[in-house]
């Protein structure tokens, strides 16, 4: 039985899905890039030195993986970071592996600067 602090199941073949699109360095690197808001596909494609039929694939597995979202924007189509599909995944994985003492002390450095009070 899981316990409360677990995610929302994820369907396993979500869950897969996720990790193979998170295994690529590129794929990261998008998502990481998508951290800062929407993206058009030639913004994205920009930022790399592969082609952008490259790009338009990895674009592809993450959004079959349910990490990336996109929207029609007259002719461009835009990216966005699906933060929630995202955290589910991971987390529900981070949940069973580790436990959670670890995981919040090793990611506190994130919600404030070092040295800072607040």
């Amino acid at each position: 039985m899981e316990s409360p602090s677990v995610p929302a199941a994820v369907p396993p073949d979500d869950e897969a899905s996720a990790f193979r699109a998170l295994a690529d360095p590129t794929r990261r690197q998008i998502l990481e890039d998508l951290r800062g808001g929407e993206l058009a596909a030639g913004e994205i494609a920009s930022r790399f030195s592969i082609s952008a039929p490259s790009i338009s694939r990895h674009l592809g597995v993450l959004k079959g993986a349910g990490l990336v979202t996109e929207r029609r924007d007259a002719n461009r189509i835009l990216y966005s970071l699906a933060e929630e599909q995202l955290a589910l995944c991971v987390g529900r994985f981070l949940s069973t592996v580790c436990p959670e003492q670890i995981v919040l002390r090793n990611t506190k450095w994130r919600s404030a600067p070092e040295g800072d009070a607040s």
